[in-house]
């Protein structure tokens, strides 16, 4: 019974480790691909570079939008938002060359940033992104329209 009790302990420790490397992975994925753009903390900059922090995780939330977060990191997004009552016209580059398990990381690095829906979504899964990726290539300016079409500005303005 303490044997037991024992490797469960160092399981569920192992499982806490586990987690914190992939939110490190996240976060030096986004430290090389977004950082310059989204700035520190996926603060942004108003106007120019949308707030990631708080936004993320609210869209992450919307079972029917997690595939628009994936497309976004995937294959970039250019159009008209607004974001925190500010327009933006921008053209943010897909990153198509990150591996799925690395954008997972990056999206669930993200989910950990600012305020917090009252439901926190389910951990993106490298499945989840190949399973995404595997729907085959948008433009941009598609992935702006998937983003018109879930009505994403409702969900996180």
């Amino acid at each position: 019974m303490r044997a037991a009790l024992l490797l469960c302990g160092l399981l569920a420790a192992l499982a806490g480790v586990t987690q914190r490397a992939a939110a490190a992975d996240g976060a030096a994925v986004y430290l090389q691909n977004c950082l310059m753009c989204h700035q520190s903390g996926g603060a942004g900059l108003a106007g120019q570079f949308p707030r990631l922090a708080g936004r993320v995780a609210a869209i992450g939330a919307k079972p029917a939008a997690r595939g628009y977060l994936v497309q976004v990191v995937i294959h970039g997004m250019s159009g008209n938002i607004t974001v925190d009552g500010r327009a933006i016209m921008g053209m943010m580059p897909g990153f198509a060359q990150i591996p799925d398990a690395d954008v997972a990381s990056l999206l669930n690095y993200l989910t950990t940033l600012g305020k917090q829906p009252r439901k926190p979504p389910a951990p993106f899964s490298a499945e989840e992104v190949q399973a995404v990726r595997s729907g085959g290539a948008r433009s941009a300016t598609e992935v702006h329209a998937l983003r018109e079409s879930l009505g994403i500005a409702k969900i996180a303005p």
